[in-house]
């Protein structure tokens, strides 16, 4: 049984009975995805669903956080596998495939993948499916947040799944480093505990941290 002292110096900030309530899913386990789903273990989330089809490999111990007993594993496994040493009471669901349609989720999802018509193609299937839904993107030392939680933050998510041609040349994996992805995903459950509390959740922000330039759309 997980410790409930564990929890005090974050009671004001993350509500307890919220998250209990709750299944999160986290789509993509990559450079921005396991920092999310290791962040909400250490919230607290009592279920955690992780998708993903891959497998870890060398690069991904130096930017995507994984570790060196972990290459050829699945991300699934290995992500499922460290937060299980940070609380072994989360109740874990491993999908080690892409995404599909057919595909049960939680309430909360995190899309943490790296093309865009993947992006675009997921929503659809889920737009109407998950209250809060969360969107990382990294390139470099640029990130792009996108938070969809009602009608108008949905309308402006989906303006920004632009054709896949259109995008900035390479893969958010591509060019990125563990630090970059550590405060994306920081910035995502920022989002995520702004929305438990019943507060205004930042619909577009983006942060390029070579430039020092902090843009935010509500």
């Amino acid at each position: 049984m997980t410790n409930p002292d564990r929890y005090i110096r974050q009671a004001d900030l993350v509500p307890r009975d919220r998250i209990q309530e709750l299944q999160v899913t986290v789509i993509g386990v990559g450079a921005i995805g396991r920092q999310v789903a290791l962040q909400l273990a250490a919230l607290g989330i009592p279920r955690l669903q992780l998708i993903d089809f891959d497998q870890v490999e060398p690069t991904n111990i130096t930017t995507q956080g994984y570790d060196h007993q972990d290459l050829g594993q699945l991300k699934v496994e290995a992500t499922a596998r460290r937060i299980q040493q940070l609380d072994p009471t989360i109740e874990i669901i491993q999908v080690a495939d892409r995404y599909r349609s057919r595909m049960e989720v939680g309430a909360v999802v995190f899309c943490c993948v790296d093309r865009i018509s993947t992006r675009e193609s997921i929503w659809r299937s889920l737009q109407d499916r998950c209250e809060f839904w969360s969107d990382g993107r990294m390139l470099g030392e640029s990130m792009r947040i996108l938070t969809a939680t009602d009608p108008n933050s949905r309308q402006h998510y989906s303006s920004t799944l632009f054709k896949q041609s259109a995008a900035q040349s390479g893969q958010c994996t591509a060019r990125s480093t563990i630090y970059t992805a550590n405060i994306a995903a920081g910035l995502m459950l920022h989002q995520f505990t702004r929305w438990l509390r019943g507060m205004p959740t930042d619909v577009d922000l983006c942060l390029n941290l070579l430039a020092n330039e902090l843009m935010i759309a509500n």
